[in-house]
């Protein structure tokens, strides 16, 4: 996405004979330093994933305890595993949609499809949702904890993440 904008400033620059001006300096600035505040995010979340998906899971099992009683779609071992790692694999493409500033690649690869592959499994989506809120609600956390990260304003950005976590949670659920 940042090389896209930069090829774009210069290539409108080049073609009319100009050197970059001040604004479009600022602007790209702006995309740099926007550009490490999402590596800060993004490196965040991935470095807590495993306590992420885990933390997320096993409060959808509190909230939904038959889930994992005899009978329930995560009930045993496997079926917990199974779990654990589609919520990961989930959270890996919101780290790859929040890099790349573009749900795309989060939508194409992971969550197109989903939704009628958990019905034909038997898998309740709703629940899947719901652990998909849960790590929502940590992993914003973690980029609202301040301490070391890029100095700004995250709003937008926070926002943003958001969104992809609310595309994957309405694909399944």
């Amino acid at each position: 996405m940042t090389f896209d904008v930069f090829t774009k400033v210069i290539a409108q620059a080049d073609t009319r004979g100009e050197f970059l001006n001040a604004g479009q300096l600022d602007a790209l600035q702006g995309v740099v330093a926007d550009s490490f505040k999402r590596l800060d995010a993004v490196n965040r979340i991935t470095s807590n994933a495993s306590a992420l998906v885990t933390n997320g899971a096993r409060a959808l099992f509190e909230q939904q305890p038959a889930l994992i009683a005899p009978g329930g779609n995560a009930y045993t071992h496997r079926r917990i595993a199974a779990c654990l790692r589609d919520l990961d694999i989930i959270l890996r493409y919101i780290t790859y949609a929040i890099y790349l500033g573009d749900s795309s690649v989060l939508e194409d690869r992971a969550l197109n499809g989903l939704r009628e592959t958990y019905l034909a499994l038997g898998v309740p989506g709703a629940s899947v949702a719901e652990g998909i809120r849960n790590i929502k609600a940590a992993a914003i956390d973690l980029v609202n904890d301040r301490n070391g990260i890029t100095p700004g304003d995250c709003s937008a950005l926070v926002a943003e993440i958001g969104t992809y976590f609310d595309r994957a949670a309405a694909a399944v659920g």
